[in-house]
């Protein structure tokens, strides 16, 4: 077993003598690349983003920005990184010599003030910098200052040079104010030709280790396939499994939980997998969000609406529909959706395979029908799609928060009919519930006011929703029925258009 290591600013750098939990952050920071900052320690704030080399979707590698106080360093073993110290042109002494187009930007508009939070809009607007699709609009430079044209021809928040500002969505700002920040993102122009980073997207990434770390009786282990992972859970089965961490990565930090071994499976081939056939959608449990987006591209309606309003950008690079799913949340967003699209689970173990509907999954609090043993290898969702979709997510936030409720909506109508209804809700039960009564009530009626109105009032009495600090039983009624009622002025507005 080759020792664990990481490369970072282009430096092979041993792991040891880390702790198994020793996060991405703190192994930076004890040695020395303190840019990289803990504001939150919970994946909200941004100011511990970095960059990670990863298997791309337009090109071989992505540079990707994530939370480092989240993921543990052993999860990047044999991975590349990069700080924001690394982004600067340096010389052979190592003295930075020139800055990073991003870092110029945020410099001259004034984008710093007292600095803390700046490594980490730095390391996200690079990510976002560095995205192969991103393009400059045909008019970004009528006006000579691209920041200036983002205000006059464009949505407030992509900017002509393609920039979208929803990479940033995780970093949060307490001094300067967003503007400048938004006005260094919209001005950088394209990596040069002999841009270092750029280049190396034409590269393979890495291939994660097989890696087999202990120290202080305590295990970090990666297994290199879904046979070898499904045996070892057996043989272990209280071990952690981790994926991106964003859930794992929380009660290792606020709440200082401590596994005696974790095993990671977000580099699994088998878990990593797309495949689109004539009955149905596989999505591999160990794809992050992000790449399912932008491999998807739109193609499933509903999942295109989910994805912007979870979390953030930052939270997305990293986290997956099989870590959304075996947390068994009755507030993790994903589930309601995939419970409107019908969706079930492919449930591995090491006598074999199963195929568990999503709606008979949950069996309580944070509970499931999953055997020990058992991990996610994907979700499968069946076509053809219903044609008629949305995901209200209410929250206090309009991004990076969790919600207090959210409802997925499918639904067939043809002829003014509903022919089909399949509604999925979060935050009003111990569980995600499909909304069976209301489905009931809809369904072989006219799509008509009336026939909305008499629905909403049997989905206001759907769940058992409770107060607590995000809001009240009153409140999450209340805005279940409302829901239905904007999906009905929803549609309504786009036949009269």
């Amino acid at each position: 077993m080759v020792a664990a290591r990481i490369t970072v600013n282009g430096k092979e750098t041993p792991i040891a003598p880390a702790a198994a939990h020793t996060t991405v952050l703190d192994f930076l920071r004890d040695r020395g690349l303190t840019g990289t900052k803990e504001g939150c320690a919970e994946g909200e704030c941004g100011a511990c983003s970095v960059l990670v080399a990863r298997p791309g979707v337009n090109k071989p590698t992505d540079w990707v920005a994530v939370n480092a106080c989240l993921v543990p360093a052993l999860a990047l073993d044999g991975q590349e990184v990069v700080t924001s110290e690394g982004l600067a042109t340096v010389d052979a002494s190592g003295t930075a010599t020139a800055l990073h187009p991003v870092q110029e930007e945020m410099a001259v508009r004034g984008g710093s003030q007292c600095g803390y939070c700046t490594p980490g809009f730095i390391c996200s607007m690079a990510s976002e910098y560095y995205r192969p699709d991103r393009c400059a609009h045909a008019d970004a430079d009528a006006t000579g200052d691209p920041a200036a044209a983002a205000d006059t021809d464009h949505d407030s928040e992509h900017g002509p040079n393609g920039f979208d500002l929803h990479a940033l969505s995780g970093n949060l700002c307490r001094c300067t104010g967003y503007r400048p920040i938004r006005d260094a993102a919209f001005a950088v122009g394209a990596p040069a030709e002999d841009d270092v980073l750029a280049q190396r997207r034409e590269q393979s990434p890495p291939e994660a280790a097989a890696t087999e770390y202990t120290q202080d009786d305590r295990a970090f282990l990666r297994p290199g396939t879904l046979a070898e992972t499904v045996r070892l859970l057996r043989e272990r089965p209280g071990a952690v499994v981790v994926a991106g961490s964003t859930d794992w990565g929380v009660e290792v930090n606020i709440r200082s939980r401590r596994a005696d071994c974790v095993v990671a499976v977000d580099r699994l081939p088998e878990l990593r997998e797309l495949r689109v056939e004539s009955d149905h959608i596989e999505i591999g449990a160990a794809q992050t969000l992000t790449e399912i987006e932008r491999r998807l591209d739109g193609s499933v309606p509903l999942l295109a609406e989910l994805f912007p309003q979870f979390a953030s950008r930052l939270i997305r690079n990293s986290a997956t529909l099989g870590g959304n799913l075996g947390t068994g949340s009755p507030i993790g967003d994903s589930p309601p959706v995939l419970l409107a699209l019908e969706a079930s689970l492919l449930l591995a173990g090491a006598d074999g395979e199963r195929e568990v509907p999503l709606a008979d999954y949950f069996t309580g609090y944070r509970q499931s029908v999953r055997r020990p043993g058992e991990l996610i290898r994907a979700v499968r969702v069946p076509l053809p799609l219903s044609p008629v979709t949305a995901f209200h997510k209410i929250a206090k936030r309009r991004f990076d928060d969790i919600s207090s409720v959210a409802v997925a909506f499918a639904l067939d109508i043809e002829d003014g009919i509903v022919r089909k209804a399949r509604i999925g809700l979060g935050g009003v039960a111990a569980t995600p519930i499909r909304a069976l009564t209301t489905e009931a009530a809809l369904e072989g009626k006219a799509w008509t006011a009336e026939t909305v109105e008499a629905a909403a009032r049997v989905l206001r009495a759907e769940g058992t929703p409770m107060d607590d600090h995000r809001a009240s039983a009153l409140y999450r009624s209340a805005m279940l029925g409302q829901s239905l009622n904007k999906l009905y002025a929803r549609t309504t507005e786009a036949v009269s258009s």
